[in-house]
């Protein structure tokens, strides 16, 4: 159950490593991705806005929609005019990313922001506030299942969790099924992830299940493609108390033969009290791994669910 982990592949914006390349030659140093994150991943640093030539530090730029079109301009005058340059740039860059597990880009930015970005008319005045940064946009409409987050949103510890356990499901789909020929490797894959899949989405651990029986006789390319977009937006769903109880009481039925009632009783305590917020998950989790190692069972042996990502990461709250 716990496993070594190879060190994942991120993108991420500069200036939450530290890089003083911000508009205002300043930075917006992550901690979660310089104290921790770096332990376990090879950063893919960029600065979109550097990157196509704008100096350090520069005028401030917006989003502006003229003409049905989302504009990058100077947000002082109108005339100079950066989209061009940063859709090229954009376009070219993510195009070498198709290796990447996951990417961490700046909130509030016209080029990485990743939602709620404010967009203005060409007179200036703020229209709405459901903007995408034009780097960032092209980076999703590239790599549609690739876990992508802001710095912001990091610092909410479910958030954080979610992202780093999408980010180690995308690395291992690339290694073992996403160029595989082989439908026996489509099928361990999703029976290895079938407890992590049930705790984000009940309705996506049956539908995926649906899908890997292949009772259609579907080609495989087209089966794993299908297979591997519903995974990924089903791992969206945070994995909730209520989930994770489901799943650890679908667990506890595997040892229903070789546990005491004492033992029984206690498994069942400690994951109402994790419920009831009263216990961290890794208590529950914890005495079904003691279980597990008095009673093997190979099935369970198998489930990403215990081991999502490096424990020493701290996620696991």
């Amino acid at each position: 159950m716990d496993k070594q982990f190879p060190k994942v592949d991120i993108g991420i914006s500069a200036c939450l490593l530290g890089e003083n390349v911000r508009f205002d030659g300043g930075h917006k140093n992550l901690y979660f991705a310089n104290q921790v994150l770096i332990n376990y991943a090879n950063y893919h640093r960029v600065c979109p806005e550097v990157g196509i030539g704008m100096s350090i530090p520069r005028k401030p730029i917006r989003l502006v929609e003229h003409n049905e079109q989302i504009l990058l301009l100077d947000s002082r005058d109108a005339s100079i005019d950066y989209t061009q340059q940063m859709r090229e740039f954009s376009e070219k860059k993510c195009a070498a990313y198709s290796g990447l597990n996951g990417f961490i880009v700046t909130s509030k930015s016209p080029s990485c922001g990743m939602e709620r970005m404010k967009v203005y008319d060409i007179e200036g005045k703020q229209i709405r506030k459901d903007g995408v940064g034009i780097f960032t946009q092209q980076l999703m409409q590239m790599h549609p299942n690739l876990p992508v987050e802001e710095d912001g949103r990091l610092n909410d510890s479910q958030l954080r969790e979610n992202f780093i356990a999408r980010v180690y499901v995308h690395a291992d789909w690339h290694k073992h099924v996403a160029n595989s020929d082989k439908m026996a490797d489509l099928v361990k894959f999703h029976s290895q992830h079938k407890y992590q899949i049930m705790s984000h989405s009940y309705q996506a651990y049956k539908s995926l299940g649906k899908l890997v029986a292949n009772l259609d006789k579907r080609p495989l390319e087209e089966l794993k493609a299908e297979y591997f977009n519903q995974l990924m937006v089903a791992l969206k769903n945070i994995a909730g108390r209520k989930k994770h109880c489901n799943v650890m009481q679908h667990i506890q039925g595997y040892f229903k033969k070789q546990l005491t009632a004492h033992d029984k009783q206690e498994l069942t305590d400690l994951i109402m009290q994790y419920r009831s917020g009263l216990v961290p998950l890794l208590a529950p989790l914890t005495l079904i791994k003691h279980f597990l190692k008095k009673y093997p069972n190979e099935y369970l042996s198998q489930q990403t669910y215990f081991s999502p990502y490096p424990l020493q990461m701290g996620l696991n709250g």
